[in-house]
């Protein structure tokens, strides 16, 4: 399929096949899409969890307002997004791109001190907000990327995060979780939303275009 037709193919998977798993080859192919997804500075603020315990997953939709997607589903992604940006994650990103690419120069060290100048002081919440909508550019490109495999998925965010963060340990990890993509294939004849028209605004009505 091309990407137009896969993006009508896909839609919000409402009840997964518990009986059919994701190959790790595809999966590895959407958290690959992930890590090459756009974010700013190129920072990459945030991690993917990917879940598969079944006991794990059960705790997890008993804080999911019961949704079955989290245990039906074959792999279960976990968006966290950093809960700061510090120093210290400003300059391993600066010094990996230093490392990866042989070097610096004067430009690009202005910009690191321009982030370290700037960023911190701008306190932890607005620093986490701002990491957790590089996570979402992340969940888009998961879902393009798990439709391409003719993978299934649901962006979630019915969760109580604060119970997520407790149950996985994230904020240990500087981290707070923002979104929840389960993986797998839908189970048609048990899925109320399979065969409904997908409906969006109509382009006159999205797009404006100022030539």
């Amino acid at each position: 399929m091309d990407l137009i037709q896969t993006l009508n193919w896909r839609y919000a998977t409402k009840k997964f096949d518990p009986t059919r798993s994701v190959s790790q080859e595809k999966v590895d192919r959407i958290l690959e899409a992930v890590r090459l997804a756009a974010t700013s500075s190129g920072l990459q603020p945030y991690q993917v969890l990917v879940i598969t315990n079944r006991e794990m997953l059960g705790k997890i939709r008993a804080i999911a307002m019961g949704q079955g997607q989290v245990v039906d589903c074959s792999h279960l992604l976990v968006f966290a997004a950093w809960d700061d940006y510090t120093p210290a994650r400003i300059n391993m990103m600066f010094d990996l791109v230093n490392e990866q690419r042989g070097g610096s120069n004067e430009g690009w060290d202005n910009y690191r001190q321009m982030l370290l100048a700037n960023y911190p002081k701008r306190g932890a919440e607005v620093n986490f907000q701002h990491a957790a909508r590089q996570a979402y550019i992340g969940l888009g490109t998961a879902l393009v990327a798990a439709a391409n495999e003719h993978v299934d998925s649901t962006p979630m965010e019915g969760f109580d995060a604060d119970q997520l963060d407790a149950l996985l340990d994230l904020r240990a990890q500087g981290l707070r979780s923002v979104a929840l993509l389960p993986l797998g294939y839908r189970e048609a004849g048990s899925d109320w939303l399979v065969s409904l028209k997908k409906v969006r605004r109509a382009r006159a009505q999205f797009v404006t275009e100022i030539a």
